[in-house]
């Protein structure tokens, strides 16, 4: 029956918005609540229209700038120039099995200066690549490598999770012993 109507339909033809345009319309019967008009479906087969966002300014493929929660808030100077003051980051990373740490230019992310247990040279000599005496190494070999790279002051400032006790605090302890100036800032 379906069939059969919509092929009747299709034969005839059903004009609409005048008879400049032949566009494919639903026919309602006049019971319904339209009263028979014909209805056209507008839409865009992957148009413009639907994938704009709400700016209309650029497809929603392109990334969106982040717009600010408070555009008149104040960024203080030391927090815009630090980067530039102290431009040298000391990152220390200790595992269950291995010591790391790293010097690394904040404007930049360059690692400047690099040691860590897990290297063939370090392993060899060292007794365990995780105790304390391990810590002491790995912060004489990075000061030894970041005066290399003229490097002679950097600043450190723990993660959430460590505390500045221990492994860590032998590694920046060693650093300053070997000539290195570290700040660090606690919370």
């Amino acid at each position: 029956m379906l069939k059969h109507l919509s092929g009747k339909l299709w034969s005839k033809g059903v004009w609409a918005n005048g008879r400049d345009k032949f566009r494919p319309c639903l026919l309602v019967p006049a019971s319904g609540f339209h009263y028979g008009k014909a209805h056209l479906a507008p839409r865009s087969f992957f148009g413009v229209e639907d994938f704009v966002d709400d700016d209309n300014s650029r497809p929603y493929t392109y990334q969106k700038e982040k717009k600010s929660k408070n555009p008149s808030k104040h960024i203080s100077f030391k927090h815009r120039t630090g980067a530039f003051m102290e431009p040298f980051t000391l990152d220390v990373l200790i595992s269950k099995r291995f010591v790391t740490a790293s010097l690394t230019h904040r404007v930049t992310s360059k690692q400047v200066a690099v040691a860590g247990t897990n290297s063939k040279d370090i392993k060899a000599v060292l007794k365990s690549r995780s105790d304390i005496p391990a810590c002491l190494a790995i912060g004489h070999i990075l000061a030894e490598r970041a005066r290399e790279a003229d490097v002679y002051t950097a600043s450190y400032t723990p993660r959430d999770r460590d505390k500045f006790e221990g492994k860590i605090r032998a590694v920046v302890q060693s650093l300053i012993d070997n000539g290195i100036d570290v700040k660090v800032y606690l919370d």
